[in-house]
């Protein structure tokens, strides 16, 4: 009997003891599932304070930002849009995305169900205050420096997103595309110059040295900026360029960007102070049809803005 007696108390102390090492083994769990769930949120300074950024965020509002946002892998869950215009050089990607008024409407945000809201700086924050904002998404505000400097909003948009790697990937396969572009350049024009004019109605726009994709041509791609270029003065860059003062483009090579039937092409076409620059009577001049991706800073824009220009000169 008592032999029966020790064997039922042995046998009640394992049963104790089993159910004492499962209950550590789940807090433990619990604990480690925790401290995993803390690591997998990320708390980030921004030009509005603080921001503890979700991990995988699926429903991302980043307005004009959207360029960073699909280099990187992520698709948008509505595009910047004014009244019906969007931008068309990334609608192959945006077809079927839903459109959101560039200054993002409370309603319209809300309505979209964010979960990361990005904004480009403090001054685009039209609509309310940063706190109706992060009431709510977590909300995040680049510094208005850095988003304006593409290779610098890449950069940041990566590390907002916890894709560091995919960042440095693409800003390195750009890269390697610029130098592609030179080599190709300098077979077909070598140093000869090149001007890239814009036309709108009926006025006339010159890409000066550091204007969207002229700046990566000229700076990186190393194509020679004509006299014209270099001597626009201050107030002369980026206002309209009047038919006079564009006699004196001395560029051997135009590229003229425009949407088919502007009219200012038909200006130029009946222009003879047009016909006598040195790129027209050379019959140098390459009428880019895709305006879109020329006047936006970005990287998908200028890989386009490269591949226009390489195939232009080896046609």
């Amino acid at each position: 009997m008592r032999k029966k007696s020790y064997l039922f108390i042995a046998g009640l102390l394992l049963i104790l003891s089993l159910i004492a090492c499962s209950n550590n083994n789940q807090d433990a769990a619990e604990s480690d599932n925790s401290e995993e769930k803390e690591s997998e949120e990320r708390t980030l300074e921004h030009a509005s304070g603080e921001v503890t950024i979700p991990e995988d965020p699926e429903n991302i509002l980043a307005p004009y930002m959207e360029d960073s946002l699909l280099a990187l892998g992520e698709e948008p869950a509505a595009q910047w849009s004014i009244g019906e215009d969007v931008q068309d050089y990334l609608q192959p990607q945006l077809e079927d995305v839903p459109t959101i008024e560039w200054d993002l409407p409370l309603e319209e945000t809300l309505n979209q169900d964010p979960d990361l809201i990005i904004f480009s700086s403090p001054s685009s924050i039209q609509n309310g205050s940063y706190e109706d904002y992060e009431s709510i998404a977590p909300t995040y505000v680049f510094d208005g420096e850095v988003s304006a400097d593409w290779r610098d909003q890449l950069t940041q948009m990566g590390e907002i997103l916890n894709k560091q790697d995919e960042a440095e990937k693409v800003l390195a396969d750009f890269d390697e595309k610029v130098e592609e572009t030179k080599a190709s350049v300098e077979d077909s024009i070598g140093d000869e110059s090149a001007a890239f004019v814009w036309t709108m109605g009926e006025e006339f726009y010159i890409f000066e040295p550091t204007r969207y994709g002229a700046e990566v041509l000229y700076d990186e791609v190393g194509i020679t900026q004509p006299e014209f270029v270099q001597d626009l003065e201050q107030e002369e860059q980026w206002n309209p360029v009047s038919m006079e003062k564009l006699g004196e483009l001395d560029a051997d090579h135009v590229f003229l960007i425009a949407e088919e039937n502007e009219p200012g092409l038909e200006i130029l076409d009946e222009s003879s102070v047009w016909q006598s620059i040195p790129a027209v009577e050379n019959d140098q001049v390459y009428t880019m049809n895709d305006p879109s991706h020329w006047t936006v800073d970005g990287v998908i824009a200028h890989e386009m803005t490269l591949d226009a220009v390489n195939e232009a000169l080896t046609e």
